[in-house]
């Protein structure tokens, strides 16, 4: 999956999920949005691995080096946005 493209296409849906994360925080407080949304990514990304095996063995021998995998990529990304709000913080919060 790291050769996934950062290309317009990706980023369109990336912009679509924060969209519609951003439609229910006039409901709910933001980290049981943030939560619900971790929550669906890695229900997702489990079935995203278990499609890509093709048989349970497989998916039980595939199971932590997958997991170490959403692992590195999400505090990657994680880190990369945490970087890009510091970087216009003072601009962003009018401090």
């Amino acid at each position: 999956m790291s050769d996934v493209p950062r290309d317009k296409q990706f980023w369109d849906l990336a912009d679509s999920f924060i969209q519609l994360a951003n439609t229910h925080l006039n409901e709910v407080k933001p980290s049981r949005v943030s939560a619900s949304a971790l929550f669906a990514a890695a229900r997702f990304n489990a079935f995203v691995i278990t499609a890509a095996t093709e048989s349970k063995a497989q998916l039980i021998a595939e199971k932590e080096s997958a997991i170490a995998y959403f692992l590195a990529e999400y505090e990657k990304m994680l880190r990369e946005n945490i970087d890009e709000h510091l970087a216009r913080y003072d601009k962003d919060t009018g401090a």
